[in-house]
């Protein structure tokens, strides 16, 4: 798994000064106590950021302002909670949540698991992907071909820090939503947002089209595959060995999910807000990709914000196709035992790709298109999460309590029936 590895000198200190804390023995105050178990969020944090979030959260505020943004928030708290039971899991049980399904469940469900996962892991990437190639074609004029040859190089080279542990991927990962957050951060001085903003944390619709816009934000809080490399980020990346360390890691593990989808949070929510105050303020409410909203920005705003726009794409799809690589490997070699080296399955999952580019495909309509096998995916990953999470023999006295079990399902069946819909209406509905 992407944990099982030598530890480096980073990764032995970050775990000694994790184990001081753990045990009370650490000098440390304040944010450099927090510092040792912040990381794992951070890189799951990454697929709620990537390019299909971008187009998304770029339609609602260009159609309907400010209105949608308590739909972004309501969304992130969901997946707060849905990344902290993944984390959990490997936590309590030094296992990732395909292993589990592996140990639980019989062989021939675990290999049905397995082929969806994967398929879920490519549809996911190849969105990831595409939205890194189409930032370098609109930043540098460079044709898709050849972005996205760069755009394998620059993922080659980001997996290639694994060789010195955990610790510099997390950092790298971090950098990168880091740089989403800035541009973000240039986005919203350039557009200068009003105060009306405020509004939008109020729960309402207008009319059936902003409610099916919402539906699609809310649809897509879960990702499946970052589900799966969750659990197998946390489940021996801090030693714990009995109840009472184990409670104590818990409680930093939820700090760190607060912290990075807390931000991520606040950067899908500054996507609306810049969207609604750039094109929904001047009457441009029909940006329908990320091609129309990038060339729409230099006249309303100037080169900078369309710049800033492009370098937030690129740093989100890189980071995020990262992320969805990683994910791959865990689901194969978690459910059926398979490994073939990281790179190879880089250069497997950026053919997709190649053939969408080379066939002259719409980038942005083969977006849709992945979001909507990405939806197929979703109770295959939540349904087990809740039930092991809840279970005391697997989970022992740290089993869910009633009311976040409670909670959980309740999520869960918003989210699978959402999803539902939104297959209905994409496949059926028109």
């Amino acid at each position: 798994m992407i944990t099982d590895r030598l530890l480096s000198h980073t990764d032995q200190e970050t775990v000694r000064q994790a184990v001081a804390v753990l045990e009370r023995h650490s000098q440390k105050r304040g944010l450099a106590r927090l510092l040792p178990f912040l990381g794992p969020a951070f890189v799951a944090s990454v697929a709620y950021i990537d390019p299909g979030n971008f187009a998304t959260n770029i339609q609602g505020g260009a159609k309907f302002g400010y209105l949608l943004l308590w739909v972004i928030l309501a969304a992130n708290l969901m997946a707060m909670l849905i990344q902290f039971l993944s984390s959990k899991l490997g936590i309590v049980t030094g296992a990732n949540l395909p292993e589990v399904i592996r140990q639980e469940w019989p062989r021939p469900l675990v290999w049905f698991y397995w082929i969806q996962a994967e398929v879920i892991a490519m549809a996911t990437d190849l969105a990831e992907f595409l939205g890194a190639t189409l930032a370098l074609n609109l930043l540098f004029g460079i044709p898709l071909f050849w972005g996205a040859v760069l755009t394998g190089i620059a993922a080659f080279g980001i997996l290639a820090l694994q060789r010195y542990g955990f610790r510099p991927l997390e950092a790298a990962i971090a950098v990168f939503v880091g740089v989403i957050a800035l541009a973000y951060v240039v986005q919203l001085f350039l557009s200068k947002p009003g105060l009306e903003f405020v509004q939008g944390l109020i729960p309402r619709f207008q009319g059936g089209e902003s409610l099916y816009l919402a539906v699609g934000i809310l649809g897509a809080t879960v990702m499946p595959h970052v589900i799966y490399l969750h659990s197998d980020l946390t489940k021996s990346r801090v030693p714990a060995a009995d109840l009472r360390l184990k409670r104590r890691l818990l409680r930093f593990n939820l700090l760190d999910v607060v912290i990075a989808m807390s931000i991520a949070g606040l950067i899908n929510m500054s996507m609306l807000a810049a969207a609604a105050a750039t094109f929904h303020a001047t009457g441009k409410s029909d940006i329908a990709d990320l091609t129309t909203a990038y060339q729409t920005l230099t006249p309303l705003l100037g080169p900078l914000a369309a710049v800033a726009f492009g370098v937030a794409l690129l740093a989100s799809g890189i980071s995020s196709s990262t992320v969805g690589t990683m994910s791959g490997q865990v689901i194969m070699q978690s459910f059926v035992g398979f490994q073939i080296p990281l790179w190879l399955r880089r250069l497997i999952t950026m053919l997709p790709a190649f053939v969408v580019i080379l066939l002259g495909l719409n980038p942005t309509n083969v977006l849709v298109l992945s979001q909507v096998v990405l939806s197929f995916g979703i109770p295959f990953a939540l349904i087990p999460l809740l039930l092991f999470t809840a279970n005391r023999r697997i989970m022992g006295e740290l089993a869910n309590s009633k009311l976040v079990t409670y909670t959980g399902w309740v999520i869960a069946t918003l989210i699978i029936g959402l999803n539902l819909y939104l297959l209905y209406q994409t496949l059926l509905g028109g």
